[in-house]
C-alpha cells in the first residue's frame, strides 16, 4: 500500500503530531492550529499510525482514518500522512530517526498534549526522542499538574523554554521543550467511539 511522502522545503520547521486518530476530531485540529501559531512552525504533519503500541485494541482501517482526518483538518499548512506505514516504524523514536534521514535539511518539533507528557517516560527510547527534537507541549483539561510533575518534566527542567518565549522552540537545539496553555475543548477519540459516533 502506497502513502504519499510529504513535501517540505529545505530549512522548514515541521511539527509532528502522531497518533492513531481513531477518529480525528476537533480537538486535534484545535491544538494543531495553536501549535502552528504558538511555536512558529512552517507546517504540521499528522502522522496517522498503523497502531498505538500502548493500546491493546486495534484501530479502524488506515485509509479510513486518513480520509476522515483530512476532512477534519483542512488547512494549507497541515499534511495528513500515513508515512509510518511506509517507513515500517512502530515507535516514535524509530519514526524520528527515519524522518531525519529522509529530510536532512528540515527541522522537526514533536507535538503532544500535556497528558502524553505525563506518561512520556513509558515511551520506548523516550530520552532519545527528547535528545533528538524539541518538544512542543499543549495543555489539555485536567492534565496540567500531572504533566508538570512528570518524570520527563523533572529530568529536562533545565531545558524548558518559557511559554511566553514559545516562538523560540522551532529553532532551539534539543533537548528543549515548551509548555503552553491553550483553551481546549475536552473531547477525545475514545469518548467519540464510546458514543457510537465513529463506525469505521
Amino acid at each position: 500500500m502506497r502513502y504519499d511522502i510529504p513535501y517540505a522545503a529545505p530549512g522548514q520547521v515541521i511539527g509532528l503530531l502522531g497518533g492513531s486518530f481513531d477518529p480525528a476530531h476537533a480537538g486535534h485540529a484545535h491544538i494543531t492550529r495553536e501549535a502552528l501559531k504558538r511555536f512558529g512552525l512552517d507546517q504540521v504533519w499528522w502522522l496517522v499510525s498503523p497502531g498505538n503500541p500502548l493500546k491493546t485494541r486495534g484501530p479502524a482501517p488506515m485509509l479510513e482514518r486518513i480520509a476522515h482526518a483530512r476532512e477534519v483538518m483542512d488547512h494549507p499548512k497541515v499534511q495528513v500522512t500515513g508515512i509510518e506505514e511506509r517507513l515500517k516504524t512502530r515507535y516514535t523514536a524509530q519514526t524520528l530517526r527515519a524522518l531525519q534521514q529522509l529530510y536532512p535539511k528540515q527541522r522537526f518539533v514533536w507535538l503532544m498534549g500535556a497528558d502524553n507528557l505525563a506518561q512520556f517516560h513509558l515511551w520506548q527510547d523516550w530520552r532519545d526522542i527528547a535528545q533528538r527534537v524539541p518538544l512542543g507541549i499543549l495543555a489539555r483539561p485536567g492534565q496540567r499538574i500531572s504533566a508538570r510533575l512528570s518524570r520527563a518534566a523533572s529530568l529536562y527542567a533545565p531545558y524548558r523554554i518559557a511559554g511566553r518565549n514559545s516562538q523560540q522552540l522551532a529553532h532551539a537545539s534539543a533537548p528543549a521543550w515548551c509548555f503552553v496553555n491553550v483553551p481546549m475543548t475536552d473531547v477525545s477519540s475514545s469518548a467519540i467511539r464510546s458514543a457510537g459516533d465513529w463506525s469505521a
